[in-house]
């Protein structure tokens, strides 16, 4: 399965919810970065992804974008096909 990464803040609650249907489509672990603890891990974000808000997913070296954009992927059909490639 695909190394998924996430940027992501304490209380925010698309986070909570990308992570939820994440671990529902059987991903085990989640390297999570929290930008509120490290201002420059939110600048390294925004310089990859080109937004400032949380969360930014990373599934293997394709940026899905934020929670609304990986619950579209899922129901396109397209997050697990992306999960299952080899990292």
């Amino acid at each position: 399965m695909s190394l998924v990464k996430m940027y992501t803040t304490q209380v925010c609650p698309y986070c909570v919810r990308a992570k939820t249907l994440l671990k529902q489509r059987g991903v085990e672990q989640i390297e999570e970065i929290r930008v509120d603890l490290d201002p420059a891990q939110r600048e390294a974000m925004m310089t990859l992804t080109g937004r400032r808000t949380v969360p930014q997913i990373f599934i293997g070296d394709t940026h899905v974008g934020g929670c609304d954009d990986l619950m579209a992927l899922d129901q396109r059909g397209g997050l697990m096909p992306l999960l299952q490639q080899s990292a």
